[in-house]
């Protein structure tokens, strides 16, 4: 893989505009309508949302990633999909290089809803 270029420099206050948080997949769901979204219901600590995610492809199994902590972008407005409504984005790491994604997590457990960045 080659790397691709850096993004244009944006200023400290851009990057805090960005809520960028842990949560724990609790459930990975079919969506019927979608060949490639699938339903994570994911909690935050203090509340859980429903994000869909283009994993359906990706992985031989997306429920493996069941339990497991990952990053989510949570201040996107809701956008509604394959009839659904992403309450957030998974944040991982790959796709846009044409690698095989993996989960953005943290090395430890941490709180359901710690903030990174």
């Amino acid at each position: 893989m080659t790397p691709a270029e850096i993004k244009p420099i944006i200023s400290f206050e851009e990057f805090e505009k960005l809520d960028i948080r842990v949560g724990t997949i609790t459930a990975v769901q079919e969506i019927p309508k979608s060949n490639k979204l699938m339903k994570l219901i994911v909690d935050f600590g203090d509340h859980t949302r429903q994000i869909l995610a283009g994993i359906k492809q990706e992985r031989e199994d997306p429920t493996e990633i069941e339990g497991k902590q990952a990053l989510f972008v949570v201040n996107m407005a809701d956008r509604k999909m394959a009839g659904e409504v992403s309450q957030g984005m998974l944040f991982d790491i790959g796709y846009a290089d044409g690698v095989t994604p993996v989960l953005a997590m943290p090395e430890t457990a941490v709180p359901n809803g710690t903030r990174a960045g």
